[in-house]
């Protein structure tokens, strides 16, 4: 499927995997890569000597093919990690929680492909405005870290008000989401939590079979109290999350104190008493775990059939 996405950024189908923090690592990213998208690995709030060698361990499992850094800017070190995709000549950056005005200089003279991930209309022109390559248009079914806009309407605004290409992100698990994507004007999508389910995908087997198991009612939105809103699979602690919040006898400073490491917990050790376990709308669909290849090449044959009708 030839798009500007693939054009822009060389690869053989129009997806990108998702940053997604402490997730996102080498294993994963390479996979993606050598299967035909864009891998990408989390920069979150990791240590730059961790994140410089997850980058020269994909870049040499990828051999010369892309892959990319997600980089969170309300993070820490994302000044650090601004000059370190620089340094270690990383082709591509995907960018979250902030503007990336002040990098986009830099990034752009060192040859970097910028896309920003963004979750409206006005936060889109601006980063065309600053430089950017393309963009992540990403609605509200996506796990972790959400906005307030679907996919569905969010899309389509993008398309029309941009001239740079658009990649739609949010509750595409298939063929027939890649193929809705591409129908609303999208060039290319960005899928996440259809990765957790993935064999290279080194999260703990407690998260994965939550993924395979879940049901299209088992997401839940915490921390709107604390102006992030993260959609996670429901647990009891998720559920306590949210109903603490909406009845006042948690307070944002206590939510901030008890989610601290909650994601870490997870991923790693699969706790389900102090994990939070990030994870989109869509996961009700994901049944079986499989290479990355496979799911790859699966939902972009089926997006082809569709589209070809």
């Amino acid at each position: 499927m030839n798009t500007k996405i693939t054009e822009l950024l060389g690869i053989k189908y129009p997806i990108i995997q998702g940053g997604m923090a402490w997730v996102a690592e080498s294993t994963l990213a390479s996979a993606v890569s050598n299967a035909g998208g864009l891998g990408l690995i989390a920069g979150g709030s990791a240590p730059i000597d961790y994140l410089r060698e997850q980058i020269r361990k994909t870049k040499e499992a990828v051999n010369g093919k892309p892959f990319g850094v997600n980089v969170m800017l309300m993070s820490p070190n994302a000044e650090d990690l601004a000059k370190l995709v620089i340094e270690e000549e990383v082709p591509v950056v995907t960018t979250g929680a902030g503007n990336p005005g002040k990098y986009m200089d830099a990034w752009k003279e060192a040859g970097i492909k910028v896309i920003p991930v963004i979750p409206s209309v006005a936060l889109a022109k601006r980063m065309e405005r600053a430089g950017a390559d393309a963009v992540v248009a990403e609605g509200t079914e996506s796990g972790g870290h959400i906005g307030e806009n679907t996919t569905m309407c969010l899309v389509p605004q993008v398309v029309d008000a941009l001239e740079i290409p658009v990649i739609a992100a949010g509750g595409i698990a298939d063929g027939r989401g890649i193929a809705a994507s591409i129908m609303l004007g999208a060039e290319g999508v960005q899928v996440g939590t259809r990765f957790l389910a993935a064999d290279e995908c080194q999260i703990h087997s407690t998260y994965k079979e939550l993924v395979v198991k879940a049901k299209d009612t088992d997401s839940i939105v915490t921390g709107r109290t604390t102006g992030h809103p993260c959609r996670n699979i429901k647990t009891k602690f998720s559920k306590k999350l949210a109903s603490g919040e909406k009845d006042g006898s948690i307070t944002p400073d206590e939510f901030e104190e008890i989610t601290l490491g909650s994601l870490r917990k997870a991923v790693q050790d699969g706790n389900l008493e102090e994990g939070s376990f990030l994870c989109g709308a869509i996961a009700g669909m994901i049944t079986e775990i499989k290479p990355c290849k496979d799911i790859i090449e699966e939902m972009f044959s089926q997006a082809e059939n569709l589209l070809n009708k």
